[in-house]
């Protein structure tokens, strides 16, 4: 197919992000960019050299593909209409409020044969990528992801912000049905949880525990995976591996030469360039994206679960 004609629904801090990659890739054209706030949308617009608007059905059959960056609770009316427009969408983490109006998002766009793209950005960075082809059958996994408190990702729980994106990674990597969760959290700045443990169970005895914080002192984000005869540990944000295998599994007792270390580095990456690059090959390729609309709402119906724990067995002494 020729060019790609894509636009950005949303351009505050995220979205900009998204008009900078459209314009700089050889084999699309972003034909606009939209944003209720005026000022806002004319700025990036002037950025990137396109069209701004402040009314998104402007757009609405103008478009092949568009990158929906706007608050979690209008993606499925936005996503909506451009799908059944038979537009190809891009939309951001988590997919939608509910898990309705993610299967309906799923069905649109089977129904009309077009590419529904998840933003779990995560799994574009290097380093994840790699530990996906070292993962056999995963027994333990441990994962924690802490922020200090941005205002920004606020309007939903820490959940929903950031430990989706640990949930997201880790279901794709067991890829096994979820048996048991059992989660506790508590409101500190926010009226929302944000501070949250989930212990996820596997109907395999897998076990994954999971944390994430947007109250602490520094950014921190590592996963660690433990499976037969191996381990590994992951940094997100130094996209490196550390890796501890046992070579020899004969030996009842493995003596110390048995066991081999490797550590395995990333050069730095853009992950959200790398995404939207993904989206453009699936829809110029006909192919399945990297993160489907199908994976998206597995990790929002375990999200949500997560959160059903943790508003209705609130930890003693927390408000209802």
């Amino acid at each position: 197919m020729n060019r790609v004609r894509a636009a950005v629904i949303g351009v505050g801090y995220l979205g900009r992000f998204h008009a900078q990659k459209y314009h700089a890739l050889e084999d699309a054209d972003l034909v606009g960019v939209v944003d209720i706030d005026a000022e806002r949308a004319e700025a990036v617009a002037d950025e990137v050299g396109t069209e701004a608007y402040t009314d998104y059905r402007e757009l609405l059959g103008r478009t092949d593909a568009v990158s929906v960056v706007v608050p979690t609770r209008f993606h499925y009316a936005v996503a909506a209409e451009f799908l059944r427009q038979g537009t190809h969408v891009l939309l951001e983490k988590p997919i939608t409020t509910t898990l309705d109006e993610a299967d309906e998002l799923i069905r649109l766009a089977a129904e009309r044969g077009l590419r529904l793209q998840v933003g779990h950005l995560e799994r574009f960075n290097a380093a994840v990528r790699e530990l996906a082809d070292l993962v056999g059958t995963p027994m333990f996994i441990e994962s924690q992801r802490v922020a200090s408190f941005n205002p920004r990702g606020a309007d939903v729980s820490v959940v929903l912000d950031l430990m989706i994106h640990d949930i997201d990674i880790i279901l794709k990597l067991v890829n096994r049905p979820v048996s048991r969760i059992d989660a506790n959290g508590v409101p500190v700045i926010t009226s929302d949880i944000d501070i949250a443990n989930a212990r996820i169970q596997f109907d395999n005895g897998c076990v994954a525990n999971v944390t994430a914080s947007r109250v602490s002192l520094k950014a921190e984000r590592k996963m660690r995976l433990f499976q037969r005869n191996s381990y590994i540990a992951l940094d997100f944000q130094k996209r490196s591996l550390d890796i501890r295998s046992r070579l020899n599994t004969h030996r009842d007792a493995p003596a110390m030469q048995d066991i081999h270390s490797e550590q395995r580095a990333f050069e730095d990456g853009d992950a959200l360039r790398a995404e939207i690059t993904d989206f453009i090959g699936c829809i110029r390729e006909g192919r399945e994206p990297l993160v489907t609309g199908a994976d998206g709402r597995q990790a929002l119906a375990t999200a949500i679960e997560i959160t059903r724990q943790l508003r209705d067995n609130p930890l003693p002494n927390q408000p209802q």
